[in-house]
């Protein structure tokens, strides 16, 4: 299927994502990994939530884990422009039907929750309560150096669909993954902020989140974090990497948090913000999509992520599969 053509002009304007809450069921143990571990800083906790943002971010959170029974994602956040572009997105989701609930957030204005066809929901907002720059506070530079949030990967299962309907609301496409056998999308990459990606789709039972990118400052920080995570008990929670990923140029590293939420620490990816820069096309069975030093990835990748609260994932519709190591 081919990738539609750049929406310039969206029915609003999304800066870039924002930020995301997990729901943890021990949040000591969750502040131990992304705390102590990760390096990123508390800005609000009490019994029942932590609030976190990275050492580059000026809004209060880039996430929150909350504490619950079950391990979920809920809302993927979303950072508009101004508030007239809120209420035009309010305006937008109505119009295809899709529910807009308007909601009180701590530290956020104007904030409403909806979703997308597909079933993931979304968050949007205007405006979040600024904190003093921490970027040359070097003494809080701990773990793998976390800047800032990077972007999602969600589990769709159909993403043509996905791009079709973000690509709408003026995601554009970087690169892309097709089945060379039925011409559909299997993976694809879409930004708003002049990366790679603050939105990937990943064929497969869904709608589920597949992992939240942290960005850091260079791949030592990953080699650093990695014997970190080898000497303080966290080894079992390497999942894979540390790579260079094909498709982003990016070098990667991915793990799970204690209740098996994935993270990814990222860096190194390249500029987007042209308006007429061309996508780039993978094929799902070349070994070097997945990482360029051409290792696969294993099947936990392929299989596992996190659930949406309220939100029943269906099974894919393309069965086409990349090589999964054994």
């Amino acid at each position: 299927m081919p990738i539609p053509a750049p929406n310039l002009y969206p029915p609003f304007n999304i800066v870039r994502l924002s930020h995301v809450e997990l729901i943890v069921t021990d949040l000591a143990k969750s502040r131990a990994f992304y705390v102590d571990t990760l390096g990123l800083q508390v800005t609000d906790e009490d019994s029942e939530a932590i609030y976190l943002r990275a050492l580059e971010e000026r809004g209060h959170h880039c996430i929150v884990l909350r504490k619950g029974d079950t391990p979920a994602a809920r809302d993927l956040g979303f950072k508009l422009f101004g508030e007239e572009d809120l209420d035009r997105a309010e305006a937008f989701f109505r119009s295809r039907d899709l529910p807009v609930d308007w909601v009180e957030r701590p530290y956020q204005s104007r904030t409403f929750r909806t979703r997308d066809p597909l079933g993931i929901p979304l968050e949007f907002y205007v405006q979040m309560d600024r904190l003093p720059p921490i970027h040359q506070k070097y003494a809080l530079y701990r773990g793998v150096k976390p800047l800032r949030i990077d972007h999602f990967n969600c589990f769709s299962p159909n993403v043509d669909a996905s791009v079709a309907f973000y690509n709408e609301i003026g995601f554009r496409v970087t690169e892309y993954t097709e089945d060379e056998q039925s011409g559909h999308l299997w993976a694809a990459w879409c930004h708003r902020k002049g990366g790679v990606h603050d939105m990937a789709f990943t064929n497969g039972t869904g709608p589920r989140l597949h992992h939240t990118a942290f960005w850091v400052p260079t791949p030592l920080n990953i080699i650093d974090l990695l014997d970190l995570m080898s000497t303080t008990g966290w080894v079992d929670n390497i999942e894979r990497g540390p790579g260079r990923h094909g498709i982003s140029n990016a070098f990667f590293l991915y793990i799970r948090d204690p209740d098996g939420h994935r993270i990814e620490i990222y860096c190194s990816d390249y500029q987007t913000v042209d308006p007429d820069l061309e996508p780039i096309k993978w094929d799902l069975k070349d070994p070097q999509r997945q990482t360029l030093w051409g290792a696969p990835a294993p099947r936990s990748w392929f299989e596992e992520g996190s659930l949406f609260e309220g939100q029943e994932p269906v099974p894919a519709q393309l069965k086409a599969q990349p090589i999964i190591a054994p």
